[in-house]
């Protein structure tokens, strides 16, 4: 994979989760996933544990984690799927 073949492959969202939005636990098996909270307070969640996000917090999930996103108030975060490279 060159390196604009890479780029073009990465996924970028924003995403304000509330206290009435659940986030279901899901898994991405071709990406690894990162969250950048922005704004707000909460918890990124794994199968077995949670982080806190804050403000500048980062919440980095490897491919094939289950993993969702939950607060009591209101988040921001920037999230980005990373491509996961195989050796060749």
């Amino acid at each position: 994979m060159d390196p604009e073949e890479i780029r073009s492959n990465i996924k970028t969202n924003v995403y304000h989760i509330t206290a009435d939005r659940n986030v279901p636990l899901h898994k991405h098996l071709q990406h690894d996933e990162i969250f950048y909270c922005m704004k707000g307070t909460g918890f990124g969640v794994m199968e077995n544990k949670e982080i806190e996000l804050l403000r500048g917090a980062v919440f980095n999930v490897p491919c094939g984690t289950l993993h969702a996103l939950r607060t009591d108030s209101h988040l921001w975060v920037s999230s980005f799927l990373i491509p996961v490279l195989t050796e060749e």
